[in-house]
């Protein structure tokens, strides 16, 4: 279940994340509220994939989940424009994410 959490935890860190942008700098009031809820949501779930998990492991899966749903949701949502090199270097974070989970031993 840890992995579950942790998986979710990602998940709001994205939306939080994109409800801070809709905000555009805390100044609509609906995205300021749904940011907050979203870093609760996040924190929330953070916090039960960590009482199985290691630091070590948890945090970094967790900020790498945010950072690749992040980039995606910029280029979808937001046409966020990458360079093609950017693109291999998501990939090598998403390998590394991939990496970590698998010789974690959790």
């Amino acid at each position: 279940m840890a992995w579950v959490f942790l998986f979710l935890a990602g998940i709001f860190e994205v939306i939080w994340a994109t409800m801070m942008k809709l905000s555009h700098g805390f100044s609509i009031l609906k995205y300021d509220i749904l940011t907050v809820i979203g870093m609760l949501i996040s924190f929330g779930f953070l916090t039960l994939a960590m009482k199985k998990l290691p630091l070590g492991i948890a945090y970094p899966i967790w900020t790498g989940i945010g950072a690749v749903g992040s980039i995606l949701v910029g280029v979808l949502l937001f046409k966020d424009k990458l360079p093609t090199l950017t693109w291999f270097f998501i990939l090598m974070l998403i390998v590394g994410l991939i990496g970590i989970k698998i010789t974690s031993g959790h």
